[in-house]
């Protein structure tokens, strides 16, 4: 039955990229889950839940990752570090990806894969829960599921690291890899100037480095038409965009602002 087959929609993602389409997500970092729901209802490929800037806790988590599995969507969570005391409880929650931010070398590459599978590959240990539908998977099934899943995505977020991404990106078990475009920026002393010539040039060698290895890549920006563009013309796989908190806060803005005008037009004062 399909209840022993558990799907954290992985395979949707990979699919869409062998098909040389892009796949689409978006970023919760607010951990609400009626929010993430709406967002779910938007027809994103990917939600990309925050767990390392977000406020969200382990029980957040994995309400986050019921929600948008439930929804046929593929959950990637970012955990705030390459820890793999951080990493193993979001792994029994069966996310499609685990983000690791900050690696910057091929050591931190070979630590993300360890923490995310099980010996001889790696060193973690056995636990899972909606990972294996609560046990109502086949033992072997499961096992083998678990050694391609979840994706071991690794966010390159220093100038040091796109110098050695080949590398990086060759390591076994890597699944995707996704620059952090704000980060980078400040390792080379322009944060927040993502549309830097140095940056810009940065971000194309990213591109390159990744497309000669064979690996898909992806981004996490907010969304401007022109970032979108660039990527696009980079051949990215996958692109996160945008925030539920800042569709919150640009409706609510656009909402006020359109009101007002209206008042002001018919003689009233706001």
């Amino acid at each position: 039955t399909d209840q022993k087959q558990p799907s954290s929609n992985l395979e949707r993602v990979k699919e869409k990229i062998k098909k040389g389409e892009v796949a689409i997500g978006t970023h919760i970092k607010i951990g609400n889950q009626v929010v993430t729901d709406i967002l779910c209802n938007c027809g994103f490929d990917i939600i990309w839940v925050d767990g390392e800037h977000g406020p969200m806790d382990r029980k957040d988590i994995n309400q986050q990752i019921i929600t948008v599995r439930g929804a046929g969507i593929a959950p990637f969570v970012r955990v705030p570090w390459n820890d793999p005391v951080l990493v193993k409880p979001v792994l029994e929650m069966g996310p499609a990806g685990i983000v690791f931010p900050m690696i910057g070398s091929v050591e931190e590459a070979k630590k993300a894969v360890e923490a995310c599978r099980y010996p001889p590959k790696g060193i973690r240990g056995f636990g899972p829960m909606k990972a294996n539908n609560y046990g109502t998977m086949d033992g072997k099934e499961y096992l083998e599921l678990a050694d391609e899943e979840p994706w071991v995505i690794l966010q390159i977020e220093h100038f040091k690291a796109v110098k050695d991404l080949k590398n990086i990106a060759s390591v076994d078990g890597v699944g995707s890899i996704v620059i952090g475009p704000n980060d980078l920026s400040g390792s080379i002393g322009k944060l927040g100037q993502t549309r830097h010539p140095e940056m810009l040039r940065l971000m194309d060698e990213y591109a390159d480095a990744c497309s000669e290895v064979g690996i898909p890549f992806g981004t996490s920006i907010g969304f401007e038409d022109e970032n979108v563009t660039d990527w696009v013309k980079r051949g990215v796989d996958w692109i996160c965009v945008d925030a539920d908190a800042s569709y919150l806060l640009s409706g609510g803005v656009k909402t006020l602002n359109n009101t007002r005008e209206i008042i002001k037009k018919e003689g009233g004062a706001c």
